[in-house]
């Protein structure tokens, strides 16, 4: 494999572009895409036709404007390029109308009821910041999606929204420390895909997996994680040539897949991209996630992206790395060497620390979902308690700062700040603490919380915009200053000392610090039915309205589609438990009672005596367990008609939460210690024990 050649062999990029367009179109498209310029229609004409022959040239027959419902997938409507001549044959056409806008039937997305069912036209807006791309016969066309009345429908334009915000107001921080040659700042991310792989034939016996993406039964096998042997393991054969196809696929399409590995869990594994501009890395990782489907079901096996598909071992994640760079390559979160730039990078960090201490909220409810809910809090998973790990060595320096006194650098090697009254700055100063829900790593901050099946695009909104307003803050501050420096170390000191409370290095697992948080005053939202309801607070309101990221109608639009989605998919997993509870395990179990009965019954046939004692506990025990387990099956059926009563979405996930899951939680118990307790040939899906070890 010759991967320079492959690599973006199948994108519509800047050089396909220069190749394929007039030197003047070329010009004039880059001005669109680096600095927001609209296109004017004989432009887009001109890139529509090269576009289209690009693609033909590829094999693609058809064309789609590919967007992002608040579904947390893709979607796309497949048109093919051809046109009717007078001769009855056709020819391949594609218009700059075609190319800019599209018009999908709008009426079947999720809308938070912005738009009556009736009202079905929407609209899909050319986006070419994101490159066009062709797959599978078909040429790819990232877009936004909004309703005829204007309604945003998508993740793609309030996140091209937050990522404007954060620009502009670290663009004027950036003019206070003298920088005139960056025209943009924008956010990167690269995000750690965790999955899992299990065997094919083995998935289409769950009926749980099939349904939900997660095991709503299985007892804990004999082996686990316990003995650490997986993570960084030898990789087997199997998945070697899984991931290899995989990265040769991603390689096509553009995407940077860097690092891949065994990760904790058996039968889990992990793909990390190059860091590249969150719109961007929103819209690769939509196509890594499909990707590891379609390369795993022609390996013959399935790939769970779910959050927490097993009980017992480490859910999956989807670790947010998050920085913020300029066009002309400057990391804001990089201390850097210059004096200069060590002051900027303090000011910087310390917008990210009051960013995520006043917003705590908002950055708990961007990763809420009833599959994360199972993952957070346990196996490496950060839990629902938001904190900042910056490392020993910086908050030294931030006390140092508070106290106003000199900090010594412990030797290591240290650079000035630039400002007089501020400490010296050590470099590369920070480990990693794999239990902290906002961890800096050195350059960047990595958002831990994230699940593994979430767009990237939620999220990132909500980094971008929270961070954006605290620069905001600072520019308006300090903008007015008479002495730039002395208004610079009193700003950074001050909001230092306020927002300290978020920093924590700790154990993020412990009791002592759920205890010390709730001193501290942090918020502690356990799951996602008391964290959603958030993002319609005042404040958030306010937030999102200012910086024009979210209007109000909005924001309250996508709190009740979250808290819908939350319930659904709750409702679904409750349906999928009790039909495999009535229907597979209830008689399975029975079935084995009854031929142990026989066996007593045979051997008191031989000998009234004979010694049954083994059996008939047995028998006991299973009959006790199988009857409760009917109980509370029964006991579900009546919640989730009880459920009908409920008059709002965050009514309707209380009672899920405070009702439904701790029955779900019951019938589990007694179905998995049944498990154990009974013959593998009467036993109706796979065990753990063959899911995680059959790849």
């Amino acid at each position: 494999m010759n991967v320079p050649e492959i690599f973006a062999s199948n994108v519509f990029n800047r050089q396909v572009m220069q190749q394929r367009l007039p030197k003047e179109v070329y010009k004039t498209l880059l001005k669109t895409i680096d600095e927001g310029y609209p296109l004017d229609t004989s432009v887009a004409n001109v890139v529509a036709n090269a576009m289209k022959d690009w693609a033909v040239e590829k094999g693609a027959t058809h064309f789609t404007h590919w967007f992002q419902p608040m579904t947390g997938i893709t979607a796309e409507k497949h048109d093919s390029f051809i046109s009717p001549t007078k001769d009855g044959k056709v020819i391949m056409e594609f218009s700059g109308k075609e190319l800019v806008v599209g018009e999908p039937d709008a009426s079947s997305f999720p809308s938070g009821g912005v738009r009556a069912t009736f009202e079905a036209r929407g609209y899909t807006a050319w986006d070419p910041t994101s490159f066009a791309f062709v797959k599978d016969g078909t040429l790819y066309i990232p877009t936004a999606f909004f309703s005829y009345s204007g309604e945003v429908l998508d993740k793609k334009t309030p996140l091209l929204k937050s990522m404007a915000a954060l620009n502009k107001q670290a663009l004027r921080i950036l003019r206070l420390f003298g920088n005139t040659t960056a025209k943009q700042v924008f956010s990167t991310v690269g995000a750690e895909q965790e999955y899992f792989l299990i065997d094919k034939e083995l998935f289409e016996k769950r009926k749980d997996l099939i349904y939900t993406g997660r095991t709503l039964f299985g007892a804990k096998p004999p082996k686990g994680q316990e003995l650490e042997d997986h993570y960084f393991g030898a990789i087997n054969t199997r998945v070697s040539a899984y991931m290899r196809d995989l990265d040769e696929e991603l390689w096509k399409l553009g995407i940077l897949a860097k690092t891949k590995h065994n990760e904790v869990a058996p039968a889990q594994h992990e793909l990390a991209p190059v860091f590249t501009s969150t719109n961007v890395a929103s819209d690769q990782n939509q196509l890594v996630m499909e990707t590891m489907k379609k390369v795993a079901d022609r390996h013959g096996m399935h790939c769970l992206l779910h959050e927490k598909p097993f009980a017992g071992i480490n859910g999956s994640g989807k670790h947010n790395n998050w920085s913020m760079s300029t066009d002309t390559g400057l990391n804001l979160l990089d201390p850097g060497f210059t004096p200069a730039e060590n002051g900027q990078f303090m000011l910087f960090l310390t917008a990210v620390i009051k960013a995520v201490n006043e917003h705590q909220d908002l950055l708990r409810l961007s990763v809420a979902s009833a599959g994360n809910d199972h993952r957070l809090g346990a196996n490496e998973a950060p839990p629902a308690i938001v904190s900042v790990f910056v490392g020993e060595e910086l908050e030294e320096v931030i006390d140092s700062l508070e106290k106003g006194v000199k900090y010594a650098g412990k030797g290591k090697k240290t650079m000035q700040l630039g400002v007089d009254t501020l400490p010296e700055l050590p470099k590369d100063t920070t480990d990693r603490n794999r239990t902290s829900p906002f961890a800096f790593t050195g350059n960047k901050f990595e958002f831990r919380m994230v699940g593994s099946s979430f767009s990237l695009a939620g999220p990132n909104i909500i980094i971008n915009t929270i961070v954006a307003d605290a620069l905001r803050q600072f520019a308006d501050e300090l903008e007015g200053a008479a002495d730039f420096n002395a208004a610079l170390h009193d700003l950074v000191v001050r909001n230092i000392r306020e927002n300290k409370r978020i920093i924590f290095n700790g154990n993020n697992y412990s009791e002592e610090w759920a205890k010390e948080a709730e001193k501290r005053g942090l918020l502690n939202l356990k799951n996602a039915a008391e964290a959603l309801p958030h993002f319609a607070d005042r404040k958030n309101l306010e937030l999102f309205s200012f910086l024009r990221v979210f209007t109000e109608r909005e924001v309250r639009t996508r709190t009740d589609i979250m808290l819908e989605n939350y319930c659904k998919v709750l409702n679904i997993e409750a349906l999928t438990m009790e039909e495999m509870a009535k229907k597979d395990i209830y008689p399975a179990v029975n079935k084995y009672i009854r031929d142990l009965c026989a066996t007593v019954r045979a051997k008191k046939d031989v000998c009234e005596k004979a010694p049954c004692a083994a059996e008939e506990k047995l028998i006991g025990k299973l009959s006790s367990m199988n009857e409760a387990m009917s109980e509370k099956t029964e006991a579900l059926e009546e919640l989730l008609i009880g459920s009908k009563a409920c008059k709002t979405p965050a009514a309707l996930a209380a009672f899920f939460a405070e009702k439904v899951i701790p029955v779900m939680q019951e019938i589990r118990m007694y179905a998995d210690n049944m498990e154990l307790c009974t013959a593998k040939e009467y036993w109706p899906f796979p065990t753990y024990g063959e899911l995680l070890f059959s790849v």
